[in-house]
């Protein structure tokens, strides 16, 4: 008995032995898993050079009518977004800001007042990395500092006025990341069209690069400039289109818009109209995501939605009630540049500037670690 219990013990000892061995291999193996890759080093100098993996920011959005958040994990190395959280808030930034040309204190104190709901929920994801973009409004406005000064004190970040054609880069960059080459894809050459609510950009891909032009025409000024009455009149839709088609003249002069295969619309009058045109029920992203809207649709939404009240397009499902008195003025223009310039369809696109800005903050995070291991 006591020799089988002996043995007993030590099969006991050597099974468990093993089972410690198995465990440091299982452990050792989730940390090569789970731990930043590094290129191999050379000539036995050490790098610093840490391979970039997915990066986790917050892209905000701050435009004449709108104030919008991206929190997102993105891969440079693999082209990946991964959305966590996206929002969008109607805070009209840019109110009355055409006539007086500053940023009224109401318009300053929804929008401070929402930046500080974004801010907690930026917390909450723990994002590495915020950028603030601001749009045509605070370009605009002689009290710009006032805007810049809640930003900061808020976000800890200063917010980038950036250039129109920055802002169009940005937007093509965000609507065209997901268009691969194939048959069923849209093709190439793209002109992307940003309806804002203060101006509106057009950037057309061309061999040498992006052609870019951004003009003052937007959903909140064409309302603000003519679309006084409910619903409006004639010649007050007259006077809009009049405004738009003088816009789209010079847009004609500067750029071969007629050279691309593909128009793509985005920000929220192209969403909405397309949400209208699709007649669903109640928004859904996923469906106005990539949609195909032909042109006639486009303009029998719009006639509709101008020769309504306040009071009837309240009571269409798929309009955010902060759109409801411009979605008309921002339907109008997209009907316009498709008439204009002879587009059968237009695709539109939920990705946009907001994606742009954190596919921005991703790569050159991943640009600054490259040259960070050049200088070791």
């Amino acid at each position: 008995m006591p020799a089988r219990a002996s043995q007993r013990r030590a099969e006991r000892e050597r099974a468990a032995g093993r089972r410690r061995r198995l465990d440091a291999g299982a452990r050792y193996e989730r940390q090569v898993q789970t731990a930043p890759q590094r290129r191999p080093e050379a000539s036995g100098k050490k790098s610093n050079m840490v391979e970039p993996g997915p990066r986790r920011v917050a892209a905000i959005d701050c435009g004449t009518n709108s104030l919008r958040l991206l929190i997102a994990d993105i891969d440079p190395a693999k082209g990946e977004l991964s959305e966590l959280h996206r929002r969008m808030e109607i805070v009209r930034l840019g109110q009355g800001v055409d006539a007086t040309g500053r940023l009224a204190s109401d318009a300053l104190a929804r929008t401070f007042a929402m930046l500080e709901e974004y801010a907690a929920t930026i917390g909450g994801f723990g994002a590495s990395a915020t950028r603030l973009v601001a749009t045509s409004a605070t370009r605009d406005a002689s009290n710009a500092g006032e805007f810049a000064a809640g930003v900061r004190r808020i976000l800890g970040v200063d917010p980038e006025v950036v250039t129109g054609a920055e802002e169009a880069r940005l937007s093509f960059s965000g609507a065209t990341a997901e268009f691969t080459p194939g048959s069923g894809h849209p093709e190439p050459p793209f002109l992307v069209t940003d309806i804002g609510g203060g101006s509106t950009e057009f950037v057309l891909e061309q061999p040498a690069g992006l052609d870019v032009t951004s003009v003052n025409i937007g959903c909140v000024r064409l309302t603000e400039r003519h679309l006084h009455a409910d619903p409006p009149t004639a010649q007050q839709i007259a006077a809009a289109t009049a405004d738009v088609d003088a816009a789209l003249a010079m847009i004609s002069s500067t750029m071969p818009v007629t050279s691309a295969h593909t128009l793509v619309g985005l920000a929220g009058s192209v969403t909405t109209l397309t949400a209208v045109a699709l007649d669903l029920p109640a928004y859904d992203p996923l469906r106005v995501h990539h949609a195909r809207i032909s042109a006639d649709r486009v303009h029998e939404v719009t006639v509709s939605l101008l020769s309504q009240s306040h009071a009837e397009r309240s009571r269409i499902g798929t309009i955010h009630p902060g759109r409801v008195d411009v979605i008309g003025a921002g339907a109008l223009i997209l009907d316009r540049i498709m008439t204009t310039f002879g587009f059968a369809e237009v695709i539109a696109s939920e990705h946009d500037i907001l994606d742009g800005i954190a596919w921005s903050m991703a790569t050159d995070h991943q640009s600054g670690l490259r040259q960070a291991g050049q200088a070791t």
